[in-house]
């Protein structure tokens, strides 16, 4: 029987490219999956802070050994923003087709060239009292306009270093082989089987 784990997250895009990563070791429970339907408030300053606040209200509160993710872009020409807000960039609820519309227009002055970008994931792991903490990043550039539609989020504009696609142009087995979230998570995954 596999152990089950819980992955702090509602979110269908997440959820579906961490179980293809997981699913074969372990049983991922979602937070809908324990009934619990709210979301948990990312008050942290950074992702590894949000990661961790995550985590440990679900374990806390449920008693479960729990993972969460925080992730999000990184623009150079905006500062590093949209960062720990890359969820809410256009405001709450958490809209992407906003949020992409408000990042495409802050570039809108911004040559093909200067759009360079950071796609990153901190993932944070409680088992029983103890936390660990896992990252993955990946360069690239944010496309002219929208292009593609798998994925999620910000995959419609964001172009991995090396390639000409983005992310949402890609079949999800070629993304999920090279995305943040794959190399933090391959990370937990080879935590998870050294028995740590």
């Amino acid at each position: 029987m596999k152990k089950r784990l819980v992955f702090a997250s509602n979110n269908l895009g997440k959820l579906s490219e961490i179980r293809s990563f997981l699913e074969p070791l372990f049983e991922i429970v979602s937070l809908e999956g324990l009934g619990h339907l709210n979301e948990i408030p990312e008050t942290g300053n950074t992702f590894r802070e949000n990661a961790a606040i995550k985590a440990n209200t679900i374990s806390d509160k449920y008693g479960l050994d729990c993972f969460a993710d925080d992730s999000g872009l990184l623009v150079d020409a905006l500062g590093g923003a949209p960062g720990v807000l890359s969820a809410r960039f256009a405001g709450e609820p958490t809209d992407f087709r906003a949020n992409n519309r408000l990042l495409l227009e802050k570039l809108s002055l911004i040559k093909e060239e200067n759009r360079t970008a950071m796609f990153i994931t901190v993932i944070a792991l409680r088992l029983g009292k103890n936390i660990y903490f896992f990252e993955g990043k990946i360069l690239g550039s944010i496309a002219l306009c929208e292009r593609g539609r798998n994925g999620f989020g910000y995959d419609p504009l964001f172009v991995p270093q090396g390639f000409t696609k983005t992310f949402a142009e890609m079949e999800s087995q070629n993304k999920n082989s090279i995305s943040h979230r794959a190399m933090a998570v391959n990370k937990l995954v080879n935590f998870l089987k050294s028995g740590n």
